[in-house]
């Protein structure tokens, strides 16, 4: 349903956002994949000559931008102070001749430059479901608007888009699973009820539900850039970003400069049986580290081995305990089974510097480290009423499910990991009960060819983390053969999303932007290894 917000790593600030049946990850009905309506009527001025864009109220086809306040965030954000705001209106359904409009937050923060480049960019956010308004801090304190204007804009039915489709319910829900057995029957029959009453709720506001995928968020985008009057710009997508900017890629190639997407997730392979493959790339790369250090081998040999002993045992007979979690005195009941184990490692790799003493702890009979963590994540109030369920699970229904077998998780658990029991095998990490899910949620399939590779010679930054257990390293490499101008740079040590971990990462993005064909990489040679807590 919904994945918990991941930890902070040490080195950084960021926490990542919760995302709908987990994936920190699209698409549309058949009737969508016809060519959206893109008039270029203009009843509007262009704006005039060296006007700072998202000054100007303009209209081309059926979206309009208008100037004015800034899109509401959960707390303040400081890199918002002196952006240049409004809100851009959008056919709900482009497919529908008589569809109702929606609304999109915009805000355009200004280049640190006096002279900016002509060519803006764009971040798209991860989820599906995360506001990208929300992820200015991110964008700026890495240094993305050094030479040019950044833009940030709500996706459809994120936070600060009208209508919101959130459902607090099922962030409530995914707060109590941390007390129940993860896997189990008994709360897949909750897991589902909590979907299904956030697709009822949604359906009976008149929302079309089939509207919210990656089809109609690039066509949002590409009517965003007309109604600004950029002739080309660029983009930066993290996690389900990159899902969406290499369906942008394929759909609107034609107002792209150059593409960085960080935590790639492929429209053409997303799905259950992909993410063991990347849980088990992450996991892979970060006890490899620790087999590496001296110190942290021989404390803790063979982790790997432990871990998935730890899997099978737990399985078969749980945990439970009690711990407090920060901000609440109100003791909060845990239950540690294989599924809790596989899943909470998903998000640990954040903390790499903690995971292998963490494991050993719960071997030799203390649960607490890990229980406290994962009831930490789960349960943060933070996380309540600020994920969009009604995109992410209009991704995950309309193109991935329909595409895969319902039984792919288990046939992917069995590849990556044959020892596991068969029940933790069933579950894709972050994944739990996709198909169920989706068939409540009950939207039409996706026309095939949303799964289709993107092709084409747009200059592409693909960057990984090799830690990233939610969207693998491997996911470079594979993007890259079908993109004849792209760099594959994969960042060792690092998680998911490696612009918000790593300095080197920040650099070699900021480089990319100003030279495409030669973004500087030579950071990498000075990166190191986690110092690795080693228990006495």
């Amino acid at each position: 349903m919904t994945r918990h917000p991941a930890p902070r790593r040490r080195r950084t600030a960021r926490r990542l956002r919760a995302t709908s049946a987990g994936m920190v990850t699209g698409l549309l009905v058949t009737g969508l994949l016809a060519a959206p309506a893109r008039a270029q009527s203009r009843t509007d001025p262009s704006p005039s000559p060296g006007a700072p864009i998202g000054t100007t109220a303009r209209t081309v086809g059926d979206a309009r931008f208008e100037p004015g306040p800034c899109p509401k965030t959960p707390e303040p954000v400081e890199e918002l102070k002196g952006a240049r705001c409004g809100t851009l209106t959008v056919p709900e359904n482009r497919a529908e001749p008589n569809s109702k409009t929606i609304k999109l937050g915009v805000a355009i923060v200004p280049a640190a430059t006096a002279t900016p480049k002509a060519d803006p960019i764009v971040w798209l956010a991860g989820g599906p479901g995360d506001d990208a308004v929300g992820e200015a801090k991110m964008a700026i304190d890495g240094g993305l608007n050094r030479d040019r204007d950044v833009i940030f804009m709500s996706q459809r039915g994120t936070y600060s888009a009208d209508p919101a489709l959130l459902c607090p319910n099922i962030d409530e829900f995914n707060a109590r699973v941390v007390g129940l057995v993860y896997d189990a029957p008994s709360t897949e029959r909750l897991h589902v009820e909590a979907t299904k009453a956030c697709r009822d709720q949604l359906a009976g506001r008149g929302v079309d539900l089939s509207a919210y995928n990656d089809t109609q968020s690039a066509a949002d985008y590409e009517d965003l850039r007309a109604a600004l009057g950029v002739k080309q710009w660029n983009l930066y997508g993290i996690s389900y970003g990159t899902h969406l900017a290499l369906a942008y890629m394929r759909l609107h190639p034609e107002g792209l400069r150059s593409v960085g997407i960080d935590g790639i997730l492929p429209p053409s392979t997303s799905g259950s049986a992909s993410t063991w493959s990347s849980f088990r790339q992450g996991v892979d790369g970060l006890f490899k580290a620790c087999a590496d250090q001296p110190a942290c081998n021989k404390r803790y040999p063979n982790i790997s081995a432990t871990f998935e002993k730890l899997v099978n045992d737990l399985e078969a007979k749980p945990v439970t305990t009690t711990v407090t979690v920060p901000g609440s005195d109100k003791p909060v009941k845990v239950v540690i089974d294989g599924g809790t184990l596989v899943n909470w490692l998903t998000s640990a790799t954040h903390t790499a510097e903690d995971v292998p003493r963490f494991i050993d702890e719960l071997a030799n009979g203390n649960p607490q480290p890990i229980a406290q963590q994962w009831a930490g994540w789960r349960t943060n109030p933070k996380g309540i009423g600020l994920t969009s369920h009604g995109l992410a699970y209009g991704v995950f229904c309309s193109q991935w499910t329909p595409y895969e077998s319902k039984d792919a998780a288990l046939q992917g658990g069995r590849k990556e990991f044959p020892s596991f029991p068969r029940s933790v095998q069933a579950q894709a990490p972050l994944l739990t009960f996709l198909h169920p899910d989706c068939a409540v949620w009950n939207i039409p399939a996706a026309a095939p060819s949303t799964r289709d590779v993107t092709r084409g010679d747009i200059p592409t930054l693909a960057l990984s983390g090799a830690f990233d257990a939610q969207t693998g390293a491997d996911n470079g490499p594979y993007v890259a053969r079908t993109l004849s101008k792209a760099k594959v740079v994969t960042i060792p040590y690092e998680p998911h999303v490696v612009f918000a971990t790593s300095k080197c990462a920040q650099e070699i993005a900021v480089s990319f932007f100003d030279n495409p064909a030669a973004p500087k990489t030579a950071c990498l040679n000075t990166l190191q290894p986690p110092e690795f807590d080693i228990a006495p």
